[in-house]
């Protein structure tokens, strides 16, 4: 990270483990690369989250390899996860992990999700007691924002882009971003207007190799 620059760390929602893209990855036999190698030797925890969650998951990480400054030594994103707390998105995992993942829901009352959660967050603040930490997911529910925002205060931001937008139009957003070099502004989760009108649609996205 360049010299007199804030950090920036971001912290990624995650995909459903128990839907119907998950269970192609845990089906038996399964011709799909990907599924052969969560039933072996595991796949990278963002390569799974893509093919299960599509083009939200893809712009969300995108995103994130495009703009974070983590400090030494620590990762510039981290996928939430349903009982195993922070996990890069580098992390390989299995069949055992995506239905260990499954088996737990995301809600703060539930302390197999939240227990994780808080024991990496103060990790994280230990390791990178400085800068900004992004979350890129919904603010309109406290899912992810009440465990966040106990431990992280006014440097949890969101993108202010993202009040009123359904999932899809957020990971098409981010995907543009990513793709343009082009850089959200964030504002504070603490006290934000986190639920709003609903944008105008995106235009289409480029297919890749279009002139």
């Amino acid at each position: 990270m360049p010299a007199g620059r804030t950090p920036r760390l971001f912290l990624l929602s995650p995909s459903h483990a128990g839907g119907d893209r998950a269970a192609l990855l845990l089906r038996p036999g399964s011709a799909l690369p990907l599924a052969r190698a969560v039933q072996s030797a595991g796949a990278p925890l963002g390569e799974v989250f893509e093919f299960t969650s599509g083009l939200y998951f893809r712009g969300k990480l995108a995103y994130a390899q495009a703009f974070a400054r983590p400090p030494r030594g620590v990762p510039g994103a981290l996928v939430i996860t349903a009982g195993a707390g922070l996990v890069p998105p580098e992390a390989r995992v299995t069949t055992a992990h995506l239905r260990a993942f499954a088996a737990v829901p995301i809600d703060p009352t539930d302390t197999r999700y939240r227990a994780p959660l808080e024991r990496d967050v103060r990790a994280l603040c230990e390791a990178a007691p400085r800068g900004e930490v992004v979350l890129l997911g919904s603010v309109a529910s406290g899912k992810y924002v009440d465990v966040l925002l106990a431990l992280l205060g006014e440097r949890l931001l969101f993108p202010g882009d993202f009040v009123g937008r359904g999932d899809m139009s957020r990971g098409g957003l981010l995907l543009r971003c990513a793709r343009a070099g082009v850089e959200l502004d964030y504002v504070p989760v603490m006290g934000a207007v986190r639920h709003g009108a609903r944008p105008p649609r995106l235009p289409p996205l480029p297919r890749r190799g279009a002139r």
